[in-house]
């Protein structure tokens, strides 16, 4: 690997750590580059600007993220709720095991700082449209019953969905110690929601 972009890659890594314990706004480029261990003027050799290198931890957070959890395989599946079920277990378990990655990305997509709104909206909002719409396709092999628009059987779904994803987040961003056992019995709740709308409350 040429040396300037191991040198560029290992920079991201540390200041990584920085943004995600101090916060965007909060962070200096000299709190950066002393983390680091190079001067301003590296830091700056490498990156235009504080915004322009968060920018650039954050699409290696993505990159690395992808990568590693696979979302790239969702559409394989052929049932939408196992695969959901699957990729929420290695997102969540991702983040217990990354807990700075957890809180950049926390902050980037739900604390935005308004100087990041706009290029964060533009690069990352066609992203996140797309795996909506792999989701939906996926939604597309459940069987509904006579009668029920899919449309809003699948708002129904990811509104369950989502708000469980952020409840974990958030109870993670509070305790970074949550154990499998944690992880099991919540699981274990969120299906019990998703099953009385798979298959009705009413008897």
């Amino acid at each position: 690997m040429p040396l300037q972009l191991y040198e560029k890659e290992q920079i991201l890594d540390v200041c990584l750590s920085v943004f995600a314990r101090h916060g965007y706004v909060s962070t200096s480029t000299a709190m950066l580059a002393e983390a680091a261990g190079i001067s301003k003027a590296l830091i700056f050799h490498h990156f235009k600007s504080k915004k322009e290198l968060y920018l650039c931890v954050l699409d290696r957070c993505f990159e690395k993220g992808g990568i590693e959890m696979g979302f790239d395989n969702l559409l394989e599946y052929q049932d939408f709720f196992e695969a959901k079920e699957k990729f929420s277990i290695i997102k969540f378990d991702y983040y217990r095991k990354n807990p700075d990655v957890h809180k950049f990305v926390r902050e980037a997509f739900f604390s935005t700082p308004d100087d990041l709104k706009a290029e964060i909206e533009e690069k990352y909002g066609a992203l996140i449209a797309h795996k909506d719409k792999q989701l939906e396709q996926l939604f597309e092999k459940v069987s509904l019953r006579e009668g029920v628009d899919r449309s809003q059987a699948f708002k129904l779904v990811m509104l369950t969905l989502n708000h469980f994803d952020d409840r974990y987040i958030s109870e993670l961003a509070d305790n970074n110690d949550l154990d499998e056992t944690y992880l099991q019995s919540f699981l274990d709740e969120r299906n019990s929601f998703l099953n009385m709308i798979r298959y009705g409350i009413e008897k």
